[in-house]
């Protein structure tokens, strides 16, 4: 059950705020402008040895109702960079995240 109502969710992803316009476009469909939260963090990552590597790994988050079956390799578009949807984790309160891999 979700906490908030469509119209704050639309709040919180407003392009005035955190949101950023992107272009989504679904396996094999047409693209649409939406707004996400975009976060493209530096992460330690282990591979195994005694020393870990540095890797970016960008996410997408939006509104649920923004990205209708989306579903891996659907493409995100922001800010002049195309990535390739790679997961999707939708919380069930109206939010999708989506793990992203750069071109």
């Amino acid at each position: 059950m979700s906490v908030e109502t469509a119209t704050e969710r639309a709040i919180m992803f407003a392009l005035a705020d955190f949101g950023v316009a992107a272009t989504f476009t679904p396996v094999g469909g047409t693209g649409s402008s939406i707004v996400v939260i975009f976060d493209n963090a530096y992460e330690s990552v282990d591979i195994g040895g005694r020393v870990s590597t540095g890797a970016t790994q960008p996410r997408a988050t939006c509104r649920t109702t923004d990205v209708p079956g989306v579903t891996e390799g659907a493409t995100l578009a922001i800010d002049g960079t195309t990535y390739t949807i790679r997961v999707v984790m939708p919380d069930g309160t109206g939010v999708t995240e989506m793990m992203l891999e750069a071109p």
